[in-house]
């Protein structure tokens, strides 16, 4: 499975039934991730990544060809020994320039998605191979 072909699975796609479980596990053999929103607050990854991400009024999430990077220190952003690592991805709520509660931006090559909720516009998702994720990881990388 390619990601033209995850996206075209996903397409048109009704907010909540997003997709089959059968299609995460052919995008997850497939080394393939989709990135949607949920609600006005979750940044939902399918596919390679299972996850969700808080992401009220918007947020960056960060992934590496690992999967989601997370901060799993008690202290949290304040960890001296947390850097982050991983490329970027935005989840913009309420984009001006689209007719969408939701659309996601990032450097990794993506092929995009419409979900709609009834006859409009819900969301604009990507999808993206997650080994298009690679990015150098620190040598002492901290996730706990």
């Amino acid at each position: 499975m390619t990601p033209e072909q995850a996206a075209a699975e996903l397409n048109g796609n009704q907010y909540g039934s997003e997709g089959l479980k059968e299609l995460w596990q052919q995008m997850k053999t497939a080394g393939l991730v989709a990135v949607f929103g949920a609600s006005d607050d979750l940044m939902e990854f399918r596919g390679a990544i299972y996850d969700e991400v808080g992401a009220c009024g918007g947020t960056t999430a960060y992934v590496s060809e690992r999967g989601l990077v997370q901060n799993k220190c008690e202290q949290g952003d304040d960890c001296p020994n947390w850097r982050q690592h991983g490329l970027p991805i935005e989840a913009v709520w309420a984009p001006e320039a689209y007719p969408a509660s939701w659309v996601f931006k990032t450097d990794i090559p993506t092929v995009t998605f419409n979900i709609m909720e009834d006859d409009d516009l819900y969301c604009i998702g990507i999808v993206f191979r997650l080994a298009d994720a690679a990015a150098s990881l620190p040598d002492n990388e901290v996730t706990e």
